[in-house]
């Protein structure tokens, strides 16, 4: 496990600085090397889980350590996707800084589970688990295209060809980005839920039981649907869109991680599921 944990941080940690210098000095090498280091950082991340799967015999979230792991194994899936479609070279500077920093807390906490429950072999945890953390990771994404709309706007706005200008891609490119991050979250959230009220029913004996867990992962789904109808009925485009799409990547934090150590339910204190 610790060869493992050492060298998904050694990649992340090297395309990190791969990608801020892409950032600064705009030379393609830096990116293609940034890029691949991420891609072998993510063959290793998924050799880690494949591994401890095999060795416990059920999803691993069973604990902050593990959580946090899937959550940024999840990251560096969706920008491979995102990535290899939309070819927006600069969406990593957001993300292998982000999977760095995921994977490095989690290597300073415990990993002690205890006894493992039957019920994380559920087919339809497996399935639940899945889906809610790729459609939080797309909704990362939206987050950080967001980022960037808004300070390449800012940037125009000023009529000045300031360190962004040239840096980032345009406005347009970076809006149907995040719309498209969005629209992968929301599906892959949509499922994820549908997943989870099935197994909640296996396990629980109801599909809806108001845990605040549901609750606000409801409201982070309110959220982006809210989003998507006034995108699709209102025509919301830009700066609206990407602000919505920060906001609602906030509400997708506090139901990530202030519901488990805050509020009291049913999911415990480690997991977001």
């Amino acid at each position: 496990m610790e060869h493992f944990i050492a060298a998904i941080i050694g990649f992340y940690l090297l395309s990190t600085a791969c990608y801020l210098a892409y950032l600064f000095f705009q030379k393609d090498l830096l990116h293609r090397i940034g890029y691949l280091l991420l891609f072998f950082g993510f063959l290793c991340h998924c050799a880690m889980i494949l591994w401890t799967f095999i060795q416990i015999g059920h999803m691993p979230v069973r604990n902050l350590f593990e959580t946090l792991s899937l959550a940024a194994w999840a990251v560096s899936a969706v920008f491979l996707a995102i990535r290899y479609r939309f070819k927006l070279k600069v969406l990593g500077v957001f993300v292998a800084p982000l999977a760095l920093a995921l994977m490095l807390v989690a290597s300073q906490l415990p990993r002690y589970a205890g006894e493992s429950k039957g019920i994380f072999s559920s087919f339809w945890f497996v399935f639940h688990v899945i889906c809610v953390f790729i459609g939080d990771a797309a909704f990362a994404l939206a987050c950080g295209a967001g980022t960037l709309y808004l300070l390449q706007e800012r940037t125009i706005k000023r009529k000045a060809r300031g360190f962004f200008f040239s840096r980032l891609p345009s406005l347009e490119r970076l809006d149907a980005t995040g719309y498209a991050c969005i629209v992968v979250g929301f599906t892959f959230l949509t499922a994820g839920l549908i997943g989870g009220f099935i197994y909640a029913k296996a396990v629980w004996g109801r599909f809806w039981s108001w845990d605040p867990k549901e609750v606000w992962s409801a409201i982070t789904w309110l959220v982006y649907a809210a989003l998507l109808h006034e995108r699709l009925a209102v025509g919301w485009r830009g700066r609206r869109a990407a602000i919505l799409s920060i906001i609602g990547f906030a509400v997708l934090l506090f139901t990530f991680f202030g519901v488990n150590f805050f509020l009291k339910g049913h999911h415990g204190v480690f997991t977001r599921l």
